[in-house]
């Protein structure tokens, strides 16, 4: 349940990056944020906030500080709310040319009987992130592991099932930072699934993220940079920052790609949230990224917080104790 939210450690690690230019005050999205933002009505705000219940948490916390006239670092509601709405960001890609794989929202048991899907499909929760519901088994070659699969995603999430046809490729995660013209593709991520245990399938599951890769026995699971010839490297960074601008991404985004049976590449998904834990053992992609690109942790959050400052026309910090940001958003 919990599985999308900041560790402690991740949200001290980036509150001390933020204290090397300001004093920082924490904020707990909680139902009294909305009453401790008005109450500070803080100068800008470096969210990181999840949320917890619905399809649109993502966007909760922002709404709150757009109603408030407050700044913040990230995308909008909006953009935060499609983007978890796996099948609503597909349509939209797929409307503007950008590959993805064919797929179906599934909102009830009966929906089947009428379903028709190339086999292997995958079948996910409709708005989930960091993994959940994404378990080895789903993966199907028929039609009972479809039933299975759709079925634990209607009980256990209380939401759809996206089944989606399986590409069976390899597969990157890509870190995207900046706005506008200035927004730069970070080195690609290779996921290298010859990492996991035999027999299984090979995706980044559940299993994979949190429970096979640990940070005192980490998976040698990643690749970065990515080995990739330049066609490829350049298709691949292309669409990424395609639907990074066609889905109104702002300031920075981590996005999943996975080739097809002919080694085009297509979008899995946009994470507008990235996740940004802070040990390299804890194998965070979007913190490997940078690294692998010459930028420290603490490096990445201040170079965040520059881009969304600059975006919002606000004075960049230069460090000390006499800057005004006043509020860090955590969950």
């Amino acid at each position: 349940m919990y599985a999308e939210w900041d560790t402690a450690e991740t949200i001290n690690a980036v509150r001390a990056a933020l204290e090397e230019r300001s004093p920082v005050l924490m904020v707990e999205a909680n139902e009294d944020a909305f009453e401790t933002l008005r109450a500070g009505h803080p100068a800008f705000v470096f969210n990181i906030a999840e949320g917890l219940y619905g399809p649109s948490r993502e966007a909760q916390v922002p709404a709150l500080l757009e109603m408030l006239k407050i700044p913040y670092l990230g995308s909008d509601p909006l953009t935060l709310g499609i983007c978890l709405d796996k099948a609503r960001a597909k349509e939209i890609l797929a409307y503007h040319g950008i590959p993805t794989a064919p797929f179906k929202v599934v909102s009830s048991m009966e929906e089947l009987d009428d379903l028709r899907v190339k086999f292997p499909v995958m079948v996910k929760p409709l708005h989930e992130g960091s993994s959940k519901g994404i378990y080895d088994s789903c993966v199907v070659r028929g039609v009972d592991g479809l039933v299975r699969e759709v079925e634990t995603v209607l009980k256990v999430y209380h939401e759809p099932a996206l089944v989606e046809e399986f590409l069976p490729g390899r597969e990157f995660t890509v870190a995207v930072l900046g706005n506008g013209s200035r927004a730069r593709i970070l080195p690609i991520v290779e996921i290298k699934f010859d990492a996991l245990p035999e027999g299984v399938n090979p995706i980044y599951s559940y299993e994979a993220k949190w429970i096979w890769d640990q940070s005192d026995r980490p998976l040698e699971i990643f690749d970065c940079p990515a080995h990739l010839d330049d066609m490829l490297r350049t298709e691949i960074e292309s669409i990424c920052l395609r639907a990074y601008h066609i889905l109104r991404c702002r300031d920075w985004s981590r996005i999943d790609v996975r080739l097809d049976a002919r080694g085009r590449p297509h979008i899995l998904e946009i994470n507008p949230l990235p996740g940004i834990l802070p040990k390299p053992e804890d194998n965070s992609c979007f913190p490997k990224a940078a690294r692998a690109c010459g930028l420290a942790y603490n490096q990445l959050i201040n170079s965040v917080l520059d881009i969304a400052m600059t975006r919002c026309g606000l004075p960049l910090l230069q460090g000390g104790t006499g800057n005004n940001l006043d509020v860090t958003v955590a969950n």
